[in-house]
């Protein structure tokens, strides 16, 4: 056997553990989330921008798949449910902030929406105190007041916060599609 042979036979099967790990992740997020997922008022979140071009819907299931890996990678022994039901519904506002009017004496989007997402879960699903302290902490350290105290509530915080950048620059992996990163230099 070639060494090219055997390069390519270790590629085959890497690849193949690389998706056996996807099946497992895809196969946690709907196994605990499939509620939600299904929900319609958490479908009609394809419809609202969250990040870049990225959907509200889009970016609550990455937050809940790279929740589930830093929880396995970490060795940190999160509980996956309620990891994949508060990650899915951390940005359950259900409006459009980019377009929406700003009423008198409103918070910004960035320190209130917690507490929308908050209110919309708890009227439409049935959430542990741990997945409430997910939904409102959150925004944390931009809200000072609502500090993560559950491991999970931390785990989703970091997840959230490296998704949202991963999207505002545009690198997209896991359940999301992969688009090419563009760069334009400039000559002087």
């Amino acid at each position: 056997m070639t060494a090219a042979e055997r390069k390519a036979i270790r590629r085959y099967y890497k690849q193949e553990a690389a998706n056996k790990r996807k099946r497992e992740m895809y196969y946690e997020i709907h196994r605990y989330g499939c509620d939600i997922l299904q929900g319609n008022n958490f479908i009609s979140t394809k419809a609202y921008v969250q990040h870049g071009s990225m959907s509200v819907n889009q970016h609550c299931k990455s937050v809940a798949e790279a929740s589930l890996r830093i929880n396995k990678r970490l060795r940190l022994n999160g509980d996956n449910r309620e990891l994949v039901r508060g990650a899915l519904l951390h940005d359950y506002f259900l409006y459009d902030w980019h377009n929406r009017e700003k009423k008198k004496g409103e918070r910004l989007h960035g320190f209130a929406h917690a507490n929308a997402a908050f209110t919309n879960a708890v009227h439409d699903y049935d959430i542990s105190e741990k997945q409430k302290n997910i939904i409102c902490s959150h925004m944390w350290p931009l809200n000072l007041t609502k500090l993560p105290r559950c491991r999970e509530a931390w785990i989703v915080t970091f997840a959230d916060k490296y998704c949202s950048l991963m999207e505002t620059l545009k690198v997209h992996r896991g359940i999301l599609k992969r688009e090419p990163v563009r760069v334009k230099i400039r000559k002087s």
